[in-house]
């Protein structure tokens, strides 16, 4: 919980500051302070390009690959269950941010089984992010820290857990899928051109 409290200090503040300077105020008009959502969204934002890219990267024909060779890759992610789980995890979480059913079946973590083309899957990943965009959007300093059900057992958490949990998540798998795709002599569209 420490660490996750500090995750979520050090992203506010980079976000604020990011945020803050990266405005262009009217002449003559006073820089508004940003928002807990503006900043939340501005965060959501990062994850989504980079995952998404990442994903969209991956040709038709790969996007099930699963690491074999030297070393234990039994029963890990596919590709596409790596941006499935993600995509999935941001309907859990959105959903207990605006304290609501979730729209699809979060009922596997891996998503539904239905979806398995890549066009599919992209369709889930992107529809995901616009509902973290949707749930973020009802954040402010007041309830940031208001206790709500969690989307896993019976224990509260505070809205601040579960947007922390909705930005960093993401960039576990992100990682992952950095290394499906140079396994597959990809480069991953952020590491491209530096």
């Amino acid at each position: 919980m420490k660490r996750l409290f500090m995750i979520a200090a050090i992203a506010l503040a980079t976000s604020i500051s990011s945020v803050a300077f990266g405005a262009s105020p009217q002449a003559g008009a006073a820089q508004q302070k940003p928002t807990v959502a503006a900043v939340y969204d501005h965060l959501i934002s990062n994850v989504e390009k980079e995952v998404v890219d990442a994903a969209d990267a991956m040709p038709d024909d790969k996007f099930n690959f699963v690491p074999s060779g030297p070393g234990d890759f039994k029963g890990v992610r596919t590709f596409a269950l790596q941006v499935k789980h993600i995509a999935t995890v941001n309907y859990m979480l959105g959903a207990a941010l605006l304290g609501e059913k979730p729209p699809v079946d979060v009922s596997n973590e891996n998503g539904p089984a239905n979806i398995t083309s890549k066009a599919d899957v992209m369709k889930y990943l992107k529809d995901s992010f616009a509902y973290a965009h949707k749930s973020a959007a009802g954040l402010n300093e007041n309830n940031l820290v208001e206790q709500i059900k969690a989307p896993w057992g019976d224990r509260p958490v505070t809205r601040l857990t579960l947007v922390t949990i909705m930005i960093s998540h993401p960039y576990d798998h992100y990682g992952q899928m950095v290394e499906y795709l140079r396994m597959n002599s990809i480069i991953p569209p952020a590491s491209r051109g530096q």
